[in-house]
């Protein structure tokens, strides 16, 4: 394959991850480091409005205010990217979203000089807003541009955007670049240079061309993006596919969410999105995370090097996605998903035996520092990165947009709820919470192995197919043939 004829489509892919799913994995971890500052800052705020400290149940409400307020923000966001998204189009929104984390960005930065921590409260809140449309815009956008020879590593930039955010985070925390208390706000600023970026570029680049051939039925324009993005080449068979999904729409609009959850022919793919998009919110990531210090603590490092290995986690989360977008095209989503799952599972169970028994001999415990980055490479080049990629590709162009704010929601509200219980679950249970995220990981493994189809290479016309088997009990009524489809003729 000629790639340098796809450096469109690999220019833009970069241009949508450093404004999509990059701030939202960098808002993911970048108030870590500087959590202590924020709370002084907020401290130091109360006594010179009012002449005293702030109780300490005051301080844990205001900080939760602040943790908090990107889930909400992200729940809003993601709610309208639907609507949105197919009554605007992807690009025009996202040019639009790109001014919320610039306004947010003035008023972080701005925050310390005002002696206002409500700014950074309400810039908390609009981050979270972008990164809710921003995660579903760039995941629709991303699963819209790629040629059928490429979508599996298009579709999997998501996620590598997402890992490589959060690996920015935590690199730029580290007290040697930005993780001192003079340079906080600085740090929480800095969305707003990715955002400028994108905005810069981003008008250079097409609109996805299955949303300019379906909704704005613009023949042209999605010829011409199509040879922006794929090269100067006969495009007629791409055009031809999409019109054939086209002629197979309900409606000449997008389904709405409640449309999507009462349609019956799209009942399993909906169980295969929230099969994967539950899996990945409770496989055990976040406890790995969490429980990662105290591991490298048990092994004799350091606290100074900590931060050190907590970033170098990070690295192998990001480098195992970065890998996956390099073969998942060969071996296809299913058996890399699949594969993904099942060393997480031992790794988990593995792990839950070390940490029980790091206290009995000396060499234990770094059996658990070895565990936790085969479990992060394994949860990296399986659920990590073939996730989004599957839920984009299950769904057609009339039913993306839709899936995707049940995605964003169900994301958000786990985002939400995983922060508020979790702690609690560690406190009970605690290395013994890895044996819960191993059955949910377990069942739905079991469940995705019988019932997911491979998407490798196929239309979503195909696609259906492998679906209707479940959807529909007689399948000979939706068998699908060309001279079925009557072509529109006012392309």
């Amino acid at each position: 394959m000629d790639l340098l004829r796809y450096r469109g489509l690999f220019m833009l892919i970069f241009v949508l991850g450093i404004g999509g799913t990059f701030q939202y994995g960098f808002h993911i971890s970048v108030l870590n480091s500087p959590s202590q500052f924020v709370k002084t800052f907020i401290n130091d705020t109360w006594i010179h409005r009012y002449h005293l400290p702030v109780t300490d149940s005051g301080l844990r409400l205001l900080w939760s205010f602040i943790v908090s307020s990107y889930c909400i923000g992200g729940l809003l966001g993601s709610l309208g990217s639907g609507y949105l998204a197919s009554r605007y189009g992807k690009k025009k929104c996202q040019l639009c979203n790109d001014m919320i984390p610039i306004a947010a960005a003035l008023l972080v930065g701005l925050s310390a000089t005002a002696k206002s921590f409500e700014m950074i409260v309400i810039a908390r809140f609009l981050y979270g807003v972008n990164g809710g449309l921003g995660l579903n815009i760039h995941s629709q956008y991303a699963g819209e541009i790629a040629d059928k020879k490429l979508r599996g590593f298009t579709s999997t930039s998501i996620s590598i955007f997402v890992t490589t955010g959060k690996l920015f985070g935590q690199i730029l925390g580290l007290r040697e670049i930005l993780g001192i208390e003079s340079q906080w706000p600085l740090l929480l600023a800095l969305s707003g240079l990715w955002a400028l970026v994108q905005l810069v570029t981003l008008p250079f680049f097409p609109e996805s061309p299955p949303y300019l051939l379906m909704e704005k039925e613009d023949k042209d324009g999605c010829i011409k993006a199509l040879k922006q993005l794929w090269g100067d080449r006969d495009h007629q068979k791409e055009i031809d596919e999409m019109l054939k999904e086209q002629a197979a729409r309900r409606s000449g609009r997008s389904l709405s969410v409640l449309e999507l959850l009462r349609e019956p022919s799209l009942r399993w793919q909906l169980y295969m999105l929230l099969t994967l998009t539950i899996a990945l919110q409770l496989c055990g990531i976040n406890a790995i995370y969490f429980y990662a210090a105290e591991v490298f603590r048990a092994a004799g490092f350091p606290d100074t090097q900590i931060p050190y290995l907590t970033v170098g986690v990070g690295v192998c989360e990001s480098s195992s996605v970065i890998l996956c977008s390099l073969v998942v095209d060969r071996f296809g989503r299913r058996l890399v998903l699949l594969a993904g799952y099942a060393s997480m599972v031992l790794a988990l169970g593995l792990l839950t035996v070390t940490i029980s028994l790091q206290g009995t001999y000396t060499w234990i415990p770094y059996c658990s520092v070895i565990l936790i980055f085969l479990y992060t490479f394994s949860f990296g080049s399986g659920p990590g990165a073939t996730t989004m990629t599957i839920n984009v590709e299950i769904f057609s162009q009339e039913a993306r947009a839709a899936a995707m704010v049940i995605v964003g929601a169900i994301n958000w509200l786990g985002l939400s709820i995983i922060g508020m219980v979790f702690p609690f679950l560690v406190d009970t249970m605690k290395q013994y919470c890895f044996l819960i995220f191993l059955i949910i990981t377990v069942t739905c493994g079991i469940f995705l192995y019988f019932y997911l189809p491979e998407t490798k290479g196929k239309s979503w016309l195909e696609i259906r197919e492998d679906f209707n088997k479940y959807n529909i009990r007689n399948q000979d009524s939706i068998v699908c043939r060309p001279e079925d489809y009557v072509l529109s003729t006012k392309l």
